[in-house]
């Protein structure tokens, strides 16, 4: 029997990347998966549903409260339960501080860190009415070192870590576990974004920052996606029943703690 077989998996940005690899490896293993995204998941749907799961396709903007419970509700509709949820969605910002404005450290906080504050609160009943479920929060390696004119990022992603120890103190006597993950370099077009933005402002070619942030990587490569997904696996099964409130760095080596 699959790992997940019967179990129903919630994945944020699930469109590409991060999110389109843990949709598709939960859905390899059994997992029934509820993909959501502001932008159009059809591509992961048609991947998962090729590892012949059960799928739906829900369009949510996770930085609006009512956009989450319509969500939440229509999968408990399908499904009549919640047991994997997956906060992955996210935005990568580099204003530096005496040029950002309110209204974006507003959206960038929203959408990295209110999001899953809101998607726990609305789906950890359905987890207590079975007495078992899991959440695992994606952070950052930014949420463990900081970054020039990253303050907006690297505060929200911080922020998760605060959010992830105090929901699993306060979740896990009712069969719940909360973690953290914490990526460094994983190769997706949000990456490849980053660092040419990064590069710009370094005067350097993409090829050539790429080069350079390789050389600080001790596996010496670049992480892929199936890397997290292969964790929230992990962290999403029996096995790991006893891990509960950490942060866990998946980034070659390069932080310590």
């Amino acid at each position: 029997m699959a790992r997940f077989t019967d179990k129903v998996a919630v994945i944020t940005g699930a469109a590409q990347g991060i999110g389109q690899a843990i949709a598709l490896r939960l859905a390899q293993d059994g997992a029934h998966v509820g993909l959501l995204d502001i932008q159009d998941v059809t591509e992961t749907n048609n991947l998962c549903r090729g590892a012949n799961a059960a799928t739906l396709e829900i369009t949510v903007d996770v930085s609006k409260k009512q956009s989450i419970a319509t969500a939440v509700n229509h999968i408990v509709n399908r499904w009549d339960r919640i047991d994997i949820l997956v906060n992955n969605a996210g935005i990568f910002d580099d204003t530096p501080l005496l040029s950002i404005n309110e209204n974006l450290w507003d959206k960038v906080v929203d959408v990295n860190y209110k999001s899953m504050f809101l998607f726990a609160q609305l789906v950890v009943p359905t987890m207590v009415a079975q007495g078992w479920g899991r959440i695992i929060n994606i952070a950052s390696m930014a949420a463990k070192v900081a970054y020039t004119n990253e303050v907006a990022y690297c505060s929200s992603k911080s922020a998760v870590l605060g959010l992830t120890r105090a929901l699993g103190v306060e979740l896990g006597s009712q069969g719940i576990t909360v973690n953290a993950i914490c990526p460094g370099p994983i190769e997706t077009e949000m990456l490849k974004n980053t660092y040419q933005s990064l590069a710009n402002q370094n005067n350097m070619t993409l090829a050539e920052w790429q080069v350079e942030i390789l050389k600080t990587i001790p596996v010496g490569r670049y992480g892929r996606p199936a890397d997290i997904a292969g964790l929230v696996a992990f962290l999403a099964s029996d096995d790991a029943a006893f891990i509960n409130a950490q942060a866990i760095n998946i980034d070659g080596g390069m932080v310590f703690y």
